[in-house]
């Protein structure tokens, strides 16, 4: 079982995957977490992306997908996980549909966590960071838009993208996640829960 949380910067795509993760024990595989770990392991694709990330350049759609990839095919993503970052582009999500029906996986639920452009901007001005300039912000968002809507019709198509208000604090906007999880893939269990079964 795989589920793709999306949602533009700022929105606390990253804060809801952990919380996913941790209240139905799977893993939570974002792209940022992906590269760091190809790059600690010190792999042939781990020191590709180090190129790109350490002069600050977006990694390429093959080298992403490469580095998912290797990933998935491994322990704790192998069964279940949450994928955080990734797809980013239609050709991602292409590649991506490919590589796990190969595992005989198919990503089965896709989240958009929707936020009003004016409401992002101020949560990431509030952060305070020096980069985090009204026209870089607005500039980022739109380049996000322009990546991502294509990958978000692709899913909308096969019936798989619910979107969710994230107009809301942490625990409201959890709430209407795990709501779209029972309703579109049935009662999960929590992580205490299956722990006992297993046990």
């Amino acid at each position: 079982m795989v589920i793709v949380l999306f949602g533009a910067p700022g929105v606390g795509k990253g804060t809801q995957a952990q919380l996913l993760s941790q209240r139905y024990g799977i893993a939570h595989l974002s792209t940022g977490e992906a590269f760091r770990q190809a790059i600690q392991q010190g792999t042939p694709l781990g020191k590709q992306v180090q190129e790109y990330v350490h002069n600050g350049l977006l990694v390429p759609d093959e080298l992403a997908t490469a580095v998912v990839a290797e990933l998935l095919a491994q322990s704790p993503y192998r069964e279940r996980c949450i994928l955080d970052g990734f797809p980013r582009t239609l050709q991602q999500a292409h590649a991506l549909d490919e590589l796990l029906a190969q595992q005989g996986r198919s990503v089965e639920l896709v989240i958009n966590i929707c936020v009003a452009e004016e409401e992002i901007v101020r949560r990431l001005l509030a952060r305070g960071r020096p980069d985090d300039t009204e026209a870089i912000i607005r500039q980022r968002l739109a380049v996000y838009a322009e990546q991502t809507h294509p990958v978000l019709e692709y899913y909308r198509q096969q019936g798989k993208l619910h979107e969710v208000d994230g107009n809301a604090d942490i625990e409201t906007v959890h709430q209407r996640i795990v709501a779209v999880v029972f309703n579109t893939i049935g009662p999960l269990g929590d992580a205490a829960s299956l722990h006992r079964a297993s046990e």
